[in-house]
């Protein structure tokens, strides 16, 4: 049996800048836990959320799925989702697929965060 451990840590509220951060693998059996946790994160205009993966093992094209949601969720906002902590294997997954080019990547939440106050 595949252990599909997989946790979404919510923002702290009244975060200026939430932070959700995700552990485990993201794939189809968890992904729904991410969709409903990315549709519920406040998305306000000319602001941006980050998604800590540093504790993310897996992603695959579910995830991937998913991921693309919540960025065009936050487009339609006029806001970002920015994506910090990629370990080298998600890094090239999400070179390969080209998301790269959609998401912002910073080595960690804090300087995430950092980068959406200075837009």
């Amino acid at each position: 049996m595949t252990d599909h451990t997989f946790t979404v840590s919510l923002p702290s509220e009244g975060a200026e800048v939430p932070v959700l951060r995700v552990a485990g693998d993201l794939d189809y059996h968890t992904a729904p836990r991410l969709r409903e946790a990315l549709d519920a994160l406040p998305l306000a205009s000319g602001g941006g959320a980050v998604l800590d993966v540093t504790e993310l093992n897996y992603c695959d094209s579910t995830g991937i799925t998913v991921l693309i949601a919540g960025y065009r969720r936050a487009q339609a906002a006029q806001s970002r989702i920015v994506l910090a902590g990629l370990n080298p294997d998600l890094t090239r997954v999400f070179e390969i697929t080209g998301l790269d080019q959609v998401f912002a990547f910073h080595p960690t939440a804090d300087e995430a965060v950092k980068s959406l106050g200075e837009r």
